[in-house]
């Protein structure tokens, strides 16, 4: 084929994919994406690990009472699950990103990372997806909040309330959207369940409510695909 024939329709599709744009959540943008999109894709990225080391003083807390939501920690050879949001045309582009910069003020990075599906596990199904993440540096994510104690997070969450909510109402919807992906987080089913070991001792603020999150059961809902199972526990 003609060399110039090649480059024309490389530019072709080159121009055709800058103007779709996709999203990564794997917070709450799985319950509630809040914008239009024209496809939903479940998928993983690899090399990062989910973690409730992000502080949350607009959204699941306050500037007096943090709470916790998740952000991103690079770590080799771990997955994480989620859901990828296909935004096509400059205008609905536009309005997508001035949406979420605002949505995730409080995280200071933005990446474009590469989103595996259970049936291509080797090959991206997509390259160059946006992802918002905190990252841990202080100089420059002040809504920072790093690891503790489970018992100590647990607690934090149980007790902080911001404008969109309790702070574990985020946590339960997490692992609830998690299990409807079929993949379960076993940091943050523990995470989970130490929230509510706490609500229900003489401690927690809703001692008498149900708070399991799942239908008044704990129980671990079992995996319908054993590949995204194996996939999800880094098998």
């Amino acid at each position: 084929m003609n060399p110039i024939i090649c480059l024309f329709r490389l530019a072709i599709t080159f121009t055709f994919r800058t103007m779709v744009l996709w999203v990564f959540g794997y917070g709450s943008l799985l319950w509630k994406a809040g914008f239009e999109y024209d496809e939903r894709m479940i998928g993983y990225i690899k090399d990062y690990r989910r973690v409730f080391h992000q502080a949350s003083t607009d959204h699941r807390g306050t500037p007096e009472y943090p709470g916790r939501v998740v952000t991103l920690e690079a770590k080799e050879g771990e997955v994480t699950w989620g859901a990828a949001y296909r935004v096509s045309g400059h205008d609905n582009e536009k309005l997508v990103l001035s949406y979420l910069d605002l949505r995730e003020q409080e995280y200071d990075q933005k990446s474009y990372v590469n989103l595996y599906t259970a049936d291509s596990s080797e090959t991206p199904a997509l390259c160059n997806v946006l992802v918002y993440i905190g990252s841990s540096e202080i100089s420059r994510n002040k809504f920072w909040a790093g690891p503790a104690p489970l018992e100590v997070m647990a607690e934090q969450i149980a007790r902080a309330v911001g404008p969109s909510g309790p702070n574990y109402e985020y946590l339960f919807l997490l692992e609830k959207s998690l299990r409807e992906l079929d993949c379960v987080d076993e940091d943050i089913s523990e995470l989970a369940e130490a929230v509510r070991k706490y609500m229900n001792s003489s401690n927690g603020p809703n001692s008498s409510d149900d708070v399991s999150g799942t239908n008044g059961t704990t129980e671990t809902q079992s995996i319908s695909r054993k590949q995204q199972h194996d996939v999800c526990n880094g098998v």
